[in-house]
């Protein structure tokens, strides 16, 4: 395969609309891509087209940065931090600040060098293509996009406002007026609350709080630094709103005018409205109307939000009582007994514990691959199952299949698994808890039997196809593993060796529990077995085994080989041989046995 394909990735590679795709054939070339986040995974968001083969991998440029790349991620939420700065300082400086002050002047100056050297920055960060989703690294197709988009918003922001307010026009002589082109910068700030609400390492609730709160915070401050510009710069200082009983209110302190500006802004956004502070002129009124209209929409999409997010933690939780009040309804209409009652009731809630409090097991693995689902099982009941008496000495390969096909249920206290004389349509592997075994003798209901973790129930009814011998019922909160007989026998079907060996396990089992009830099913299944009425695929190897020609008969008149061997390498010639049995070893020189292959 080396030969063919060769082992340097660059053999195979393709240019098609800006990106490269190659076939890598280094592993330490793999994991370098892996490291620095150009390749398809959950972190980076990027997919695969449909067919696309596991170890296709976008290579970028050099001279070129991925988006995913960690270090540019942690470069973005540095710039959001001075974004933020950025939101409070630039309405302020347009409503209380006339010139250039320190520390805010040169702090300013060195938020834009950080945004100016983004700039650059940007000429050499791929994009997300939307058409093929694969990232772009041309340089040319990059730094085009960039120029026909944000390129001049970006450097407009940058521009230091000392310089602009020499080169500007009258109108732009404001101090703080330029500033506010700064605020173009809240895009970055959006794209993150974004990416935090689908990232799993947050909380999607406390993070859409936070966005509702910074939204909320900078509208009152933002209408808070306007609102005081429009006193600011008003002809005559006592018909304003802060300087109708205070004409040189530019003489108190900066933080006294502006806490006065963030409680009006505040009382005014709340629909409080005191009535102590407000409008004295034109200017003022026409925006306190568009500010209360601005009002009106904020806090219907503050409410909206906040309502969304208490509904649906609650939902499930409305769920769970109107299925409660369903089946109490239907329980009374259909006069049930007490007992059935409490079941149902307490099978809701233990289903509303383990599917709605956090846990959603059984939907959590519901959505995953089957592979995946296996895996988790084999991980978590391979060796349960193994320890289990009717599956001693099978196959790996058949205890995986069934593993795979069980599902964990939960039973609360006092709740039937299984009645007596139901169909055998499952059986049962207790992992937790403990159920008692009951038989009814005379309408009345007897203990015969407990299981323990490990033990199995139903198995019986399921093997032999008869009705269920007894009442399955948990003493406490239990978990137990289910499987379908018609699953189960399809398994067992495709591996006749293991189905011999679960027979003879099950057989074993009946004898040693001595118990009157155990020893009539052993008779009925021994003259089953006879009959050759088993569901349960037999070799020819268990009837030579047994002695049992009659059996031996019947599965060799249904085709089976009088060659195949037992897992030991034995055939069933050598082991009637071995055990004396004439008439199997006749019957099977009679279907063409090999007596070189008895040993």
């Amino acid at each position: 395969m080396a030969e063919i394909f060769g082992t340097d990735s660059s053999i195979l590679k393709k240019k098609n609309g800006g990106f490269r795709v190659s076939m890598c054939g280094d592993a330490q070339e793999l994991e370098q891509m892996s490291r620095d986040g150009s390749h398809y995974s959950l972190t980076t968001g990027i997919l695969p087209s449909l067919g696309a083969r596991s170890n296709r991998r976008v290579k970028l440029r050099r001279s070129i940065i991925s988006p995913h790349d960690r270090r540019y991620r942690a470069w973005e939420v540095f710039l959001v931090a001075l974004v933020l700065y950025t939101a409070w300082v630039s309405p302020f400086e347009f409503g209380f600040l006339e010139r250039p002050e320190r520390p805010l002047s040169i702090i300013d100056n060195i938020v834009n060098g950080f945004f100016a050297v983004d700039i650059i920055l940007t000429f050499f960060v791929a994009y997300l293509d939307k058409k093929t989703y694969l990232l772009v690294d041309n340089p040319k197709k990059i730094a085009w996009r960039y120029t026909k988009t944000w390129l001049v918003f970006d450097i407009v922001s940058t521009i230091p406002s000392e310089l602009a307010r020499k080169i500007s026009t009258r109108s732009f002589q404001s101090y703080g007026l330029f500033n506010m082109f700064r605020l173009w910068r809240l895009r970055r700030v959006s794209a993150m609350f974004a990416r935090l609400e689908k990232d799993r390492h947050f909380n999607y609730f406390w993070v859409r709080c936070a966005k509702l709160i910074f939204v909320t915070l900078f509208a009152v401050h933002c209408a808070g630094c306007f609102y005081y510009y429009l006193a600011a710069n008003y002809p005559n200082p006592g018909r304003t709103w802060i300087g109708y009983d205070n004409e040189d209110f530019k003489d108190q302190s900066l933080g006294i005018r502006y806490v006065t500006s963030m409680y009006w802004s505040i009382t005014t956004l709340t629909t409080v409205g005191y009535g102590d502070l407000h409008a004295q002129n034109r200017r003022e009124m026409i925006f306190v109307i568009c500010y209360m209209l601005f009002n009106l929409g904020l806090t219907s999409y503050l409410i909206g939000n906040m309502t969304n997010l208490v509904v649906h933690g609650t939902s499930k939780t409305r769920q769970f009582r109107d299925s409660i009040q369903a089946a109490s309804s239907f329980a009374h209409r259909n006069q049930l007994p007490n007992r059935l009652q409490d079941q149902m009731l307490a099978h809701l809630c233990l289903k509303y514990r383990t599917n709605s409090e956090g846990l959603q097991q059984q939907e959590t693995l519901d959505s995953l691959p089957k592979a995946i689902r296996s895996s988790i099982s084999h991980f978590l009941f391979y060796n349960l199952l193994d320890n289990a008496y009717l599956f001693r000495g099978v196959s790996k390969d058949l205890l995986f299949q069934l593993v795979s096909e069980m599902k964990a249920e939960y039973f609360p206290p006092k709740e039937d698994v299984i009645l007596e004389n139901e169909a055998p349509t499952d059986f049962y592997i207790l992992v937790t808890g403990a159920v008692e075994l009951l038989v009814s003798k005379n309408g009345v209901e007897q203990v015969v039997g407990e299981a323990r973790p490990g033990d199995l129930c139903g198995e019986i009814g399921v093997l032999c196809y008869k009705p269920q011998l007894f009442t399955v019922r948990t003493k406490r909160l239990s978990q137990l593993l289910r499987l379908n007989r018609t699953s189960f026998m399809n398994i067992v079907q495709a591996n006749v060796g293991d189905g011999t060996v679960i027979m003879n396990n099950l057989l074993q089992h009946l004898k040693d529990v001595h118990d009157p009830i155990m020893e009539g099913v052993l008779v009925e299944t021994e003259n089953m077995l006879a009959r050759g009425r088993m569901d349960l695929p037999l070799s020819l190897c268990f009837a030579a085994l047994r002695g049992d020609d009659l059996l031996l008969h019947k599965l060799l008149k249904r085709g089976l080989d009088p060659n195949e061997s037992d897992n030991n390498g034995r055939t069933a010639l050598h082991i009637a041989a071995s055990k004396g049995n004439e008439n199997c070893v006749l019957l099977l020189l009679d279907y063409g046995a090999d007596p070189n292959c008895a040993g």
